[in-house]
């Protein structure tokens, strides 16, 4: 037996603007924009999405833009995170979206990665810089500079 929600999303389609809290037991798929609380078993933010607001979902991939604070398991970034945003992780992936000489670039955020995220190595301070990047299949892994000239 099949469960009926298995093929089932909630989609915003682009040029559509929810303001409010959204919950769901369906994927949710986003390619406008939401501003409130966002609940759900997965988030898809396209590279035309926006989601400002608390989100809290098991699995979020984002090529759109981010604000506010996310808790998941499983957090994919590719888009835009914005200042003053907290991303809270089991397993954090950042991927380039270009290979000719991206730069991955946080702004004033927090992430917290792990599966117990509370310890101060696992966050990334707004005041660190991340010019050092390991790439591999495509996914990148940032740390900060190890002195002031980044070596």
């Amino acid at each position: 037996m099949t469960d009926p929600t298995s093929d089932r999303k909630t989609t915003v389609e682009e040029g559509t603007h929810f303001k409010g809290s959204l919950s769901s037991k369906c994927p949710i798929e986003v390619k406008g924009r939401i501003e409130g609380d966002v609940t759900a078993p997965s988030l898809v933010v396209s590279s035309t999405g926006a989601v400002h607001g608390r989100v809290k979902v098991g699995e979020m991939r984002s090529q759109g833009e981010l604000a506010g604070e996310f808790d998941a398991n499983v957090v994919q970034l590719s888009g835009t995170v914005k200042d003053n945003t907290i991303v809270r992780a089991k397993s954090l992936e950042v991927k380039l979206t270009s290979t000719e000489g991206m730069q991955v670039v946080f702004g004033e955020c927090s992430l917290e990665v792990g599966a117990d995220p509370v310890h101060p190595e696992a966050v990334v301070r707004p005041s660190e810089s991340l010019p050092k990047t390991t790439t591999t299949g495509g996914a990148t892994s940032a740390r900060p500079p190890a002195d002031a000239n980044g070596a």
